[in-house]
């Protein structure tokens, strides 16, 4: 037996490559069973907490292939065994592919999942961040074109020459496609400032609708008359915005004109009288209402409030509440509303009135 475990194969001793042998059936064996243990616990403790982050780990973890385990076991245990230096090298450079292409499945797996996560949260929110797939498409395209380089160059290929060919491509590609980029970049920028979100009622120069979708070349609007509004995230960047859904508040201002033969005492009372009716509708900040002036065939009141919702329909609601009561207080004092009206007076003293 001992003769045996002396014998020398391929420069080491028997005893030895069944030594390299144990120690790579330990390590195999060791680390499976410890990835599923650590991924069990983990699972456990993201079903717990309400964070996408350790789901994100999860999910991550379980990318991790047999494939890289084994050649780690292999090469851990090809450590105690004395091997040619051209031999060792290449073995230790094959499992630093390995662990690299490994490295890119996590990266990958990591890319696709928050990107889902970010997708599905912004879905329960009503927003559809179509972009993400282009999102998804750069990021893998990055990975794997960094896996392939390093790849390549730890098996000793120069890289110089297509790296600065992958250079000069992106740069002919990026100007060819400098307004693509320019509305993803824009993409980005509307997602991290965020200056409008999916409803959001908005006005851009003398175009208004409520918006869509943000794309991750474009952003459509749906106007109020029924028509699709197109366009581009970079103009939309570069425009000045009104966004309507960000009011808190509306203020909204009416004028209402008597004849110039109401009575003194009745006209002191209609500012009061309009402040009265105002105040007691609901979700309204009430402001002014003064005898503004002398129009031509009307003496003219000017009332301003606050409507305390974004919404134009409430606005206007209320609006047409006001002037229901107007017309029925109005009618209740006998103050009638004017109307144009034009005298003329004739040379002889006579006048006559339309």
């Amino acid at each position: 037996m001992n003769d045996l475990l002396n014998q020398f194969w391929w420069g080491n001793p028997v005893s030895r490559w069944l030594l390299a042998l144990g120690v790579s059936l330990v390590v195999l064996v060791a680390l499976w069973p410890i990835k599923r243990y650590i991924l069990n616990r983990l699972h456990r403790v993201a079903e717990s907490t309400d964070t996408a982050i350790d789901n994100l780990v999860v999910e991550t973890l379980q990318a991790t292939k047999l494939l890289f385990v084994v050649f780690v076991a292999i090469w851990a245990g090809s450590r105690v065994l004395t091997m040619p230096e051209l031999l060792f090298a290449t073995w230790t450079k094959a499992t630093i592919i390995v662990a690299i292409l490994q490295v890119g499945i996590w990266a990958s797996t990591a890319l696709v999942g928050w990107l889902r996560i970010l997708r599905d949260k912004k879905a329960k929110q009503g927003e559809a961040l179509t972009w993400l797939a282009g999102v998804e498409w750069a990021g893998k395209f990055v990975i794997w074109t960094a896996v392939l380089l390093i790849g390549l160059e730890n098996i000793g290929v120069d890289v110089t020459g297509l790296v600065t060919g992958l250079g000069i491509g992106g740069i002919a590609v990026a100007l060819a496609a400098q307004n693509i980029l320019g509305d993803l970049f824009s993409a980005f920028a509307i997602y991290i400032d965020r200056p409008f979100v999916i409803g959001d009622y908005l006005k851009i120069g003398d175009q208004m609708g409520t918006v869509e979708t943000i794309g991750m070349k474009t952003t459509r609007l749906r106007s109020l008359t029924g028509e699709q509004l197109v366009f581009g995230n970079s103009d939309l960047v570069s425009s000045r915005i009104q966004n309507f859904g960000r009011l808190n508040e509306r203020r909204a201002n009416f004028t209402v004109g008597v004849t110039y033969d109401t009575p003194k005492d009745k006209v002191e009372k209609i500012p009061a009288m309009i402040q009265e009716i105002v105040e007691v509708q609901e979700q309204v900040r009430f402001d002014r209402s003064h005898f503004k002036e002398f129009g031509d065939s009307a003496l003219i009141f000017e009332t301003i409030y606050f409507v305390l919702a974004p919404q134009f329909q409430v606005k206007m609601d209320i609006q047409q509440a006001i002037n229901l009561e107007l017309m029925r207080r109005f009618a209740a004092e006998g103050i009638e509303f004017a109307f144009p009206t034009q005298t003329i007076y004739l040379e002889n003293g006579g006048m006559s009135g339309s």
